[in-house]
């Protein structure tokens, strides 16, 4: 879920294209922090992107965080180098709950998401190493993403409202689909658990999931004032998602609404 955008026109493409003023794909600008965008899961999938930007004050599904130089070490990188997915995840993320006003439990928590775009393919190749975060009304697996404000910046801040905390809709949390807590749904994400430290190694898938499901026994119990009789779930990583950077599950409650 981390891609780029740089708009090229079709004749800055071509050399000269009759125009010896033409701008090269190396050096066309990075988008700017604070550009607002429709975007679709579809385009949230794909390493780059040019949907052109519109007004904040439209409507919206995306806005721009942050903007940077990508550090020299990826000067020489391959356009799908693997290291580039680890460092945009620390620096999006980080990024994230910043722009958010979260902390670390709380965005996994909500309904909104973080993307992340690198230059297209040509212009990676002419020299462009720029990498664009872009806060997303939804996640990886929403079908369609919600309107954002005019501005998301503090959107997390406080209480945050039930229309951007995450509930799940469906049996079973795994594989239904996600939406905002304002909508009809069975589950709700309340709490999370962080599996280790920044420099720890992965501990396994089985002791990952075991750790994940005996802390959200007791948590999701608590956070529902220890009824006789619940039931509850829990969304645990492996070790690619570990590896980008991720240490927390996330612990969801069979709600009643």
């Amino acid at each position: 879920m981390r891609f780029a955008i740089l708009a090229l026109a079709a004749c800055a493409i071509l050399t000269g294209c009759g125009d010896s003023t033409a701008t090269s794909t190396a050096d066309e600008k990075p988008p700017a922090v604070g550009a607002c965008r429709v975007l679709t899961p579809k385009d949230v999938a794909e390493p780059d992107n040019d949907t052109k930007a519109v007004e904040c004050s439209e409507e919206h599904t995306a806005e721009t965080y942050a903007v940077g130089d990508l550090p020299d070490e990826y000067e020489d990188a391959d356009y799908d180098d693997e290291g580039l997915g680890a460092w945009a995840y620390r620096t999006c993320s980080k990024g994230f709950q910043e722009f958010l006003g979260a902390d670390d439990s709380l965005v996994m928590r909500t309904v909104v998401s973080w993307a992340w775009f690198r230059p297209s393919e040509d212009a990676w190749d002419a020299g462009a190493r720029w990498y664009r975060c872009d806060v997303v009304g939804g996640g990886e697996q929403s079908k369609d993403y919600v309107e954002l404000p005019t501005s998301a910046k503090g959107l997390l801040l406080g209480r945050p409202k039930d229309t951007w905390m995450v509930c799940a809709d469906g049996a079973t949390v795994a594989g239904s689909v996600k939406v905002p807590c304002t909508e009809p749904h069975d589950w709700r994400a309340v709490t999370t658990i962080s599996l280790g430290g920044a420099k720890d190694e992965y501990p396994g898938d089985r002791l990952a999931e075991v750790t994940t499901r005996d802390f959200c026994s007791k948590s999701v119990g608590a956070w529902l004032s220890y009824p006789i009789d619940y039931d509850f779930g829990y969304t645990w990583f492996h070790e690619a998602e570990w590896d980008a950077g991720n240490r927390r599950s996330v612990c969801w409650a069979k709600t009643a609404e």
